[in-house]
């Protein structure tokens, strides 16, 4: 499934900048975005991946991940997505759905673990997560982030927004993981189709960071995953794209 690029890592990432979003694509190669929000099965599509000889990325904070990655899911694919489609011809993106029935308390309890690592002055996580999330629950403007109506509306912007961005193109699939057949219909997707002689179990989406487990990817272990704060020729830069 690994592509090469039309040009080597270090002559691309040797620019300064990175084309702004009007600009030709810098980048060709065939690269999977999974742009669902956090809690609609990101981890578990993310292992099965893996597990179909993909190199993955949960979470991108460098350019380097991104381009090692020919999938890469969460932070902050759900919020750039626009800036990505720019820079990467011929990639393909996966907007991952789940009833919001389920989806809020899940994304309630993840940002009770998480809000205070998000403060824009004195949280930990990195700068991107917090930018990102920031940008698309509106952490910094409201005054409880973890509201089920504020919840609901911000997934159902996002969801209007990624689905006007994407009308009438053939390169977004919309997915619920748990609907029957759902990884062959991605595999199909990505060109990548399920061979008849795997384990049933690799034609089934792993059921990963369920209930209040929040590190389901951390304690995977693969050759193939990818690490989101991977170093190369511009060190941990990530890029220089307009939001």
């Amino acid at each position: 499934m690994h592509q090469e690029f039309n040009a080597t890592e270090k002559q691309i990432t040797d620019q300064a900048h990175v084309p702004a979003t009007n600009a030709a694509p810098a980048y060709l190669g065939n690269k999977i975005f999974i742009i669902g929000l956090p809690r609609t099965g990101t981890t578990s599509v993310s292992v099965a991946l893996l597990e179909h000889g993909l190199k993955v990325a949960h979470m991108a904070f460098t350019q380097h991940c991104v381009l090692q990655a020919d999938a890469i899911s969460d932070v902050p694919m759900f919020s750039d997505y626009r800036q990505l489609d720019k820079l990467f011809a011929g990639a393909k993106f996966v907007y991952l759905e789940r009833p919001l029935s389920l989806w809020v308390p899940s994304m309630q309890m993840l940002l009770g673990k998480m809000l205070p690592h998000l403060d824009g002055n004195t949280g930990k996580f990195h700068p991107i997560m917090k930018r990102s999330f920031n940008q698309t629950f509106l952490l910094d403007s409201v005054k409880d982030a973890a509201d089920a109506q504020h919840l609901e509306r911000c997934y159902l912007s996002h969801q209007e927004q990624v689905l006007s961005y994407f009308a009438g193109r053939h390169d977004l699939l919309r997915l619920d993981i748990s609907a029957p057949g759902s990884l062959s219909q991605l595999l199909d997707f990505i060109g990548q189709g399920p061979n008849s002689e795997a384990p049933q179990q690799l034609l089934d989406f792993p059921k990963l960071n369920c209930g209040t487990d929040v590190a389901g990817w951390g304690e995977y272990k693969h050759p193939n995953k990818i690490s989101s704060h991977a170093a190369g020729p511009m060190h941990r830069k990530y890029f220089d794209y307009e939001v």
